[in-house]
């Protein structure tokens, strides 16, 4: 099964896209010692994730660059793949205790499952959160996880008051060790070492003293496109621009002319059955190729994902030739994007060079206007010959002089035709 992937369509489109596929590359298997601890019949460390010691992806403007890492409690295949219904602590390590996720909202976008080793079965598993806390009550899971207020208010409010819910913030490990002091300082110095930004992979685990360890299990160069030349983002006009959003998006400076918007149509979508869903995803894999490049996918919720319920199941094969890529909020359908950096999904994006936003219609400063889209021609028919259905689901619209602008030092992103 290792080595059938070398061969699979994911495995040769990439080989393809990079001029490769007359070399002979050999596959290789890499074992690594595990760490964590043993707990009865599972093993799993107390935490674990990635980190980069420059910020590619910045939410908030007036943090500093100082790094950023995605935590899970578990194993760290969490927090390097988008996983159905979970969501990674994205944390910025110039305030750690900062969070993304909306206050009454946290547990609703956080960590509900953990990935661990079953000893027993002799094969990796997967516990809920609860299941994980009963399996190993000697640990210290104050330093992960937190009572959720808000979800205990609403209980009260049902009449049902009882055993206060638990959210997974790593509150306590961001506020009262040096866990993200340390962890600032191994990028500092493996940055320096290396001579170029770094991207790592850790665990944490306690200790018998109080304190916690960081063990570093990878590191290797960072991927970045280069923040680029300045640019220059032209004023916001109301009525001529698709989106803007302050913050929330990553692939540095850039001017970048957009020939074609793609628009998943959220409440088409939200009716659909998850088999046509991912005739969706399958389709828009055929605009990928079809658009070469000259093209803004927009859809709500996660591209992506491996469930449907959560946004777009689409490979990475399947938009990586758009030059932007953007993820919207849908409340009526519970989509939501996710800030998934240091996923492998987000280092793909990096490496191929393509601009990625998320637009929090809650936040400050973001604007969306999928109407100007929708009342374009929708040229699907066109662009899929031979293919039926799902025009009234995916909107394709031909845009000419629309133009993305964006400007990292400003934290301004910007989707407008010119006045």
């Amino acid at each position: 099964a290792v080595y059938a992937r070398a061969v699979g369509p994911q495995a040769l489109q990439y080989r393809a896209d990079r001029g490769l596929l007359d070399l002979d590359e050999q596959m290789a298997i890499l074992v690594q010692r595990g760490s964590g601890d043993l707990h009865g019949e599972v093993f799993f460390p107390l935490a674990a994730g990635v980190a980069n010691s420059s910020s590619l992806y910045v939410w908030d403007a007036s943090l500093p660059d100082r790094g950023m890492a995605r935590l899970v409690v578990g194993l760290g295949t969490r927090a390097v793949d988008r996983t159905g219904g979970d969501y990674a602590r994205i944390v910025s390590l110039a305030d750690p205790g900062a969070n993304p996720a909306p206050a009454d909202e946290l547990g609703r976008w956080s960590q509900r499952r953990v990935d661990v080793l079953d000893l027993a079965a002799n094969a990796p598993a997967t516990l809920s959160l609860e299941q994980a806390r009963a399996r190993a009550s000697g640990l210290d899971w104050s330093l992960v996880a937190s009572p959720d207020a808000a979800a205990a208010r609403r209980l009260r409010e049902l009449g049902r008051a009882g055993r206060v819910p638990q959210v997974v913030d790593f509150g306590a490990l961001l506020r009262d060790t040096d866990f993200p002091v340390v962890l600032r300082a191994v990028l500092a110095r493996l940055a320096q070492a290396y001579d170029h930004p770094v991207d790592i992979e850790f665990t944490v685990n306690p200790g018998r003293d109080g304190t916690v360890s960081l063990n570093l299990v990878q590191c290797r160069p960072l991927q970045t496109r280069g923040v680029g030349g300045p640019v220059g983002v032209p004023d916001l006009d109301p009525e001529r621009c698709l989106l803007a959003t302050s913050g929330n998006f990553m692939g540095g400076n850039a001017r970048i002319p957009i020939d074609w918007v793609v628009l998943v149509r959220p409440d088409a979508y939200l009716a659909l059955g998850e088999p046509d869903r991912y005739a969706v995803a399958r389709r828009i894999g055929v605009l990928n190729r079809a658009l070469d490049g000259t093209g803004l996918l927009i859809g709500p919720g996660r591209w992506g994902t491996s469930m449907p319920s959560l946004g777009v199941p689409t490979h990475f094969t399947d938009l990586n030739r758009f030059v932007a890529l953007v993820e919207t909020t849908y409340a009526a359908g519970d989509f939501r994007p996710e800030l998934s950096y240091g996923s492998h999904f987000f280092q793909e994006l990096v490496e191929t060079g393509i601009c990625y936003a998320a637009l929090f219609d809650d936040r400050p400063g973001t604007l969306f206007r999928p109407e100007l889209v929708t009342a374009l021609p929708n040229r699907h028919a066109e662009l899929c010959p031979g293919e039926t259905g799902l025009a009234e689901v995916i909107q394709v619209a031909r845009t000419p002089g629309l133009m993305l602008h964006a400007d990292v030092t400003q934290q301004r992103l910007l989707v407008q035709w010119p006045g």
